[in-house]
């Protein structure tokens, strides 16, 4: 009986699937034709080219498994929500993120929040040092939980909750305290977007499995 229930849930979805991967595909062509040639090798376009099929269809899928309160446009391939009046980076002092961060056991996964001047990127911890009390993130870096002050001007570490993580997955963004429109999640940041666990941002969730 969980075999049939689960088969019809697939075929439901069929559409859903195919229009998802075709708004992930058209953003990942048109940024690809949009890279300059002269940082970009002929191995690494090949690399990206040959590994798309497969990241746009398991960010598709576990688009539409995501236990997350955002909407999901399909149409757009994006996450749908309210966006707040001014940059929600209340309650984000250093020493505070900081401290969020040291009061818990990190682990490697924990999807994380990184702000720019302005927007909220997603990012993921891949390494972990417990000695030097920091931790590196897949895009942007190490991140020492003991410093008084930002290593950049350009971004900055945030602790998740639900409104800084529905703006980072919704893309929104400000200038000079104004709304602006939003910037377009990566398919990294899509994928990522689907590990959050909204019910304890503490807490990493295992991707559900795709074949």
């Amino acid at each position: 009986m969980t075999e049939q229930v689960s088969f019809w849930q697939e075929q439901e979805q069929l559409p859903e699937l195919a229009e998802l991967c075709c708004a992930l595909y058209e953003r990942e062509l048109k940024l690809l034709t949009s890279l300059d040639i002269n940082t970009v090798s002929v191995i690494q376009l090949q690399e990206r080219i040959k590994s798309l099929p497969y990241y746009v269809k398991r960010t598709a899928f576990l688009m539409t498994q995501a236990s997350s309160p955002l909407e999901l446009d399909v149409q757009n391939a994006t996450w749908s929500a309210k966006q707040a009046s001014n940059f929600p980076v209340s309650g984000q002092d250093i020493h505070e993120v900081n401290e969020w961060y040291l009061s818990l056991t990190l682990l490697p996964g924990l999807v994380v929040p990184v702000a720019t001047s302005t927007h909220i990127v997603l990012d993921s911890i891949d390494r972990i040092d417990n000695e030097k009390q920091r931790f590196r993130t897949n895009l942007h870096g190490w991140f020492d939980l003991t410093s008084s002050h930002y290593e950049s001007d350009e971004v900055r570490l945030l602790k998740p909750n639900k409104r800084v993580m529905t703006a980072a997955c919704a893309g929104h963004a400000w200038l000079n305290s104004h709304k602006i429109n939003p910037v377009i999640p990566t398919l990294r940041e899509m994928l990522l977007s689907c590990a959050i666990n909204w019910r304890n941002f503490k807490q990493p969730i295992a991707f559900k499995k795709f074949n």
